[in-house]
């Protein structure tokens, strides 16, 4: 494991002041909305991937930035590495609207444009892909499972599972596109960055 590195930590003590710091306070200041919703706002766009629904889900995404975070701090620079987290995270949540409107225009889903979507896995799904492109024979270990496996085949296994959650509404309350938007933003500014 590498050490903490500053923009990483920035950006854990963000996520856990901003979660500690608005308890109390509307969700649908912070949560990201459909534009059509009575409760959207711009910048939901950017607040929605600092706030979260619950200690669980902060904790396992802030356990994922601490370990991966530094690798690609390392390999970016602290800059770029802030730009890319930001891109992938707004990635996330750019698909997440693409699909909300296709559930609402081409399948007649009522009511999905009041459903409130936080939480900063769309830029840790894209910060576990930048990893797997950039190391894919790095070996990891996950909770669970006792023996160690390479980023690039996790990155497979866990994007597979998106997919078919997503596709299937098989786990439900959980933004499954928004992850694949951040892995496909991630992806793509990795290659985009590598090839320039």
């Amino acid at each position: 494991m590498l050490q903490l590195t500053e923009t990483v930590k920035h950006l854990l003590i963000i996520n856990a002041l901003m979660f500690f710091g608005t308890m109390s306070l509307p969700l649908e200041y912070f949560a990201l909305y459909y534009p059509t919703s009575e409760h959207f706002k711009i910048w939901q766009l950017v607040t929605s991937m600092f706030k979260h629904g619950s200690f669980n889900h902060l904790f396992f995404n802030m356990m994922s930035l601490f370990f991966i975070g530094p690798f690609m701090e390392q390999r970016l620079g602290s800059r770029r590495f802030l730009n890319y987290y930001l891109i992938c995270g707004l990635g996330g949540s750019l698909l997440h609207l693409l699909v909300q409107y296709i559930q609402i225009n081409y399948f007649g889903l009522a009511g999905v444009e009041d459903i409130p979507v936080v939480g900063a896995s769309g830029a840790i799904n894209g910060l576990f892909i930048g990893l797997a492109y950039f190391y894919p024979d790095l070996e990891m270990y996950l909770m669970f499972i006792p023996f160690p496996v390479k980023a690039k085949y996790l990155a497979i296994f866990f994007v597979g599972m998106d997919l078919a959650f997503g596709l299937t509404g098989y786990q439900p309350g959980v933004a499954h596109f928004a992850h694949l938007g951040g892995a496909l933003v991630g992806l793509l500014v990795a290659i985009y960055w590598t090839r320039n």
